[in-house]
């Protein structure tokens, strides 16, 4: 099946460090957007929330807004989390939004607790989409910390997508779930940003085998080596459900989340090349302001 042709990027990076959230938010301005799906919910305050390798740099950028948003966490319960809002330039007048994994779907948001099953990335599709919603004209998206090993099948139901077992019931979240799909509407996915979403990883791993999502990230999420084969079927289901070659390189970052985002439209780029294009967004905004 041929993907869907659109422009993206997201970014990736395995080696991210965490950054305290009271010394990294210092002097920048907060905002407040609420998720659909947490609102009704008392939303679980996070202590040093959990940060990936682009946030420092996001925030050192001028004019760089820290925006606040209530998602589901990989847990399935409500957090509070954020995401980076950077100024409007002439090639991007509805400015960019920096989104990590690590401070909404991250492993860090789980204490010592690992639940490899059940863990999801509902919740970083959630900051995705009310990014979307500010009207931001380019994402970058950092995928490190990984808790879960759903394939970003989380990701793609909070961006619309609807992932549905062979009697058309909606898939249970996480890995759990993945054995199930058996069709993908992604007709109602949101539309990528006018400048397309860039992803850095440092690895491109593939989907499956010795190097991929299971082997990466099981061990950290808490995957005991006996279920690798069951949740890599559910990988290769999904896999044949999305628009996208799973062998493509980076398709394993993150437990998969790589796949989903290809599936969105996403390119995904080793880390040197991202960065090189981050230090252009930094001239960009610069000469803006």
């Amino acid at each position: 099946m041929a993907p869907i042709r659109r422009s993206a990027a997201a970014a990736v990076d395995a080696l991210g460090s965490p950054i305290a959230a009271a010394g990294a938010g210092s002097g920048l301005t907060e905002g407040r957007t609420a998720s659909r799906r947490a609102a009704q919910t008392n939303p679980r305050p996070v202590v040093d929330e959990p940060r990936g390798a682009l946030y420092e740099f996001a925030t050192d950028l001028p004019g760089a807004r820290r925006m606040s948003v209530v998602v589901t966490g990989p847990d399935g319960e409500p957090i509070e989390a954020t995401w980076i809002s950077l100024p409007a330039s002439a090639e991007t007048p509805g400015g960019t939004a920096v989104v990590e994994l690590a401070s909404t779907s991250g492993i860090g948001l789980l204490g010592d607790r690992r639940v490899p099953w059940d863990a999801g990335t509902v919740g970083f599709g959630e900051a995705i989409a009310a990014a979307l919603d500010h009207g931001v004209g380019r994402l970058v998206l950092s995928l490190d910390q990984a808790a879960s090993i759903d394939g970003g099948a989380g990701m793609l139901t909070a961006l619309g997508a609807v992932l549905t077992d062979s009697s058309c019931r909606i898939i249970l979240p996480g890995a759990r779930g993945l054995e199930h799909v058996a069709h993908a509407e992604l007709e109602g996915l949101r539309a990528l940003p006018h400048r397309g979403v860039l992803a850095l990883t440092d690895s491109m791993n593939p989907l499956l085998g010795p190097a991929g999502a299971c082997a990466v990230v099981g061990p950290q999420a808490g995957l005991d080596a006996r279920d690798v084969p069951a949740v890599e079927d559910g990988l290769r289901r999904l896999a044949g459900r999305l628009p996208v070659d799973y062998r493509t390189p980076g398709a394993g970052s993150a437990g998969g989340t790589g796949l989903a985002l290809l599936a969105w439209g996403a390119r995904l780029v080793p880390c040197a090349v991202g960065i090189a294009e981050l230090m252009d967004l930094r001239e960009e905004i610069e000469q803006a302001h």
